[in-house]
């Protein structure tokens, strides 16, 4: 499997805008809550200072998360995506052939992933069932609850 993450226009701009947010102002406020709690004296015995300094860790492992991902990033145009097979990006509306209920998710990577949005990441469970498929196929996916049968309703990009 490639080391590359494939991502939208969008996505890789709010990923870039957080990475500056984070470079920028997070940085300082990091920087001036370290030198607040250092101005409280003993650092030995300093919990703010220790929790500034957690925090600034936590901030810098971020930041270089975000630096790793953008680095491998490869922007999608969804222009140029064939909706005859579910890829990243498709649309894809599937039938719970237990129970018959239909949903429809968009299929993108881990970071755009948003359950809430029904924007499934492709290295999930449900999308690797899911991706090559047909419309009509039927996509037998192991999921945590238990093997699940999905038929394939329709495949729409944008």
């Amino acid at each position: 499997m490639s080391n590359y993450t494939y991502l939208t226009q969008s996505g890789y701009d709010k990923l870039k805008a957080e990475l500056e947010e984070l470079k920028t102002t997070g940085r300082q406020e990091a920087a001036h809550a370290i030198s607040e709690a250092r101005a409280q004296g003993d650092l030995s015995e300093n919990a703010e200072y220790d929790a500034a300094k957690d925090a600034q860790g936590m901030l810098e492992l971020r930041i270089s998360e975000l630096e790793t991902v953008l680095a491998n990033a490869r922007v999608i145009d969804e222009s140029q995506l064939d909706d005859s097979k579910v890829a990243i990006l498709s649309n894809v509306t599937i039938k719970n052939l237990k129970n018959g209920k239909q949903m429809t998710y968009k299929l993108v990577s881990e970071t755009e992933a948003d359950a809430k949005q029904m924007k499934i990441s492709v290295t999930s469970p449900i999308g690797q069932g899911l991706l090559g498929k047909e419309k009509g196929d039927v996509a037998a996916i192991q999921t945590p609850g238990g093997q699940m049968e999905f038929e394939i309703v329709n495949i729409t990009i944008g």
